[in-house]
């Protein structure tokens, strides 16, 4: 009996995909589940398992393919023969198949095996370390490391570490001779592609303003210091700055939905509910999953799900309904040490708050001039909604939120 493997039902907002690479090659037998091949859309990598096991018959779609919902990609044949018996016309064919195509040693994440791509590296070469012996991305930025000579052994976190590597663009051979001006031409990733859309669209559209303030961070930082450890025991999960944030945008959304609103043809849409995205860097470039109903979320739930967020989006798991909708984004850079940054919108979304680096700068405290723990926040909105009293007021109410967090966590 023959089984079909077709793409999966793709979200309106995704049109297509593009077959990235095959994990099999016609007459390799596979397991129920086992991963076929990638599709990239323009928000995700998508893992396509076996429907069933059996042996590949037939592939219909080659890699750079592109594909829609329900189109079938190969023919599995549920009764399994030996390899030995494999027809003629299908070595041909496995023969055809280009050497990326052909079986892993081990299982890998998309995230990683294009890391391992970019980079030039051999798979046989690194040890993985995950679950049978699974090769991960820190395995491959651990190898990268260890082959470079002179390699950084900077202080920086671990989570930093791996977003800076696993984010560098794939190293040009050069020769180093003398007046050598190579150049390579590598064609844009789908998402890469549909970021560079969104955001010309966003500046084209939008009467963008950004409004800054800043913040003194270090009553948060106070009441980090005194939960941290029992935060941690009772919640299995790290307190961090974001949870803080997210509150602060909620209630702040909640005093002025406007910030919330967005643009529809000549109508604002005022959305009941706080759906916030939090840009997240991938190995594949910038993604904003969603954090939904986040006024009923409490801060371990904001904690826990921003960290699984950013473990997926490393490792290309990160789902089409999870990048979906969304009413107000935050970004972060000061995790890459940005100190000050006007943030672009995220069509059809009104505003998007900007972070930035913590340093200590001079403030008046109590008729003091003393040091202080300084984030500067950026809040970038569309003016044709947004009058600059309201945006001003709605990052002042920001401020004011983590400059006394208790009365926030009491709800005053």
């Amino acid at each position: 009996m023959s089984i079909e493997v077709k793409v999966p039902d793709l979200p309106e907002s995704v049109a297509d995909g593009m077959l990235m690479s095959w994990h099999k090659s016609v007459g390799d037998q596979v397991s129920r589940d086992e991963s076929l091949v990638d599709i990239e859309t323009d928000k995700v990598v998508l893992e396509i398992p076996a429907p069933g096991s059996g042996v590949i018959k037939k592939i219909l779609k080659a890699d750079g393919a592109v594909v829609s919902s329900g189109e079938v990609l190969a023919i599995i044949e549920e009764a399994v023969t030996d390899a030995s018996e494999q027809p003629a016309s299908s070595k041909a064919e496995s023969n055809q198949m280009s050497a990326k195509q052909q079986p892993v040693a081990a299982p890998m994440s998309p995230a990683v095996r294009k890391l391992i791509a970019d980079n030039q590296l051999d798979a046989a070469q690194i040890a993985g370390s995950g679950k049978s012996g699974r090769i991960t991305k820190q395995d491959v930025v651990d190898f990268m490391s260890s082959s470079r000579s002179g390699s950084r052994k900077s202080g920086r976190t671990e989570s930093a570490s791996i977003i800076a590597e696993t984010m560098a663009f794939p190293s040009m051979p050069v020769d180093g001779s003398a007046g050598d001006r190579a150049e390579e031409r590598v064609p844009m990733t789908r998402l890469r592609a549909r970021i560079a859309e969104r955001l010309v669209q966003s500046q084209q559209t939008a009467a963008i303003l950004t409004t800054f303030n800043e913040v003194n961070m270090q009553p948060v930082m106070d009441l980090r210091s005194r939960c941290r450890d029992r935060f941690e025991k009772e919640h299995d999960t790290k307190l961090g700055f974001m949870s803080f944030f997210v509150r602060a945008c909620t209630d702040a959304l909640k005093k002025f939905p406007v910030v919330n609103a967005s643009i529809d043809g000549s109508d604002i849409i005022y959305h009941g509910y706080y759906d916030i995205g939090i840009a997240v860097g991938s190995p594949r470039g910038l993604v904003v999953p969603v954090l939904r109903n986040t006024d009923t979320m409490s801060f371990a739930e904001i904690e826990n799900t921003i960290r699984d967020y950013g473990t997926r989006a490393q490792d290309g798991k990160l789902t089409l309904d999870e990048l979906a909708g969304g009413t107000f984004s935050i970004t972060n850079g000061g995790i890459f040490g940005s100190m000050l940054s006007t943030p672009i919108i995220n069509p059809p979304q009104s505003a998007i708050l900007g972070m930035h680096n913590i340093q200590q700068r001079a403030m008046v405290v109590d008729g003091e001039i003393v040091a202080q723990p300084v984030m500067y926040l950026a809040l970038s909105y569309d003016h044709r909604i947004i009058d600059g009293r309201e945006a001003v007021q709605f990052l002042v109410s920001i401020k004011q939120s983590l400059e006394d967090p208790a009365s926030m966590l009491l709800g005053l």
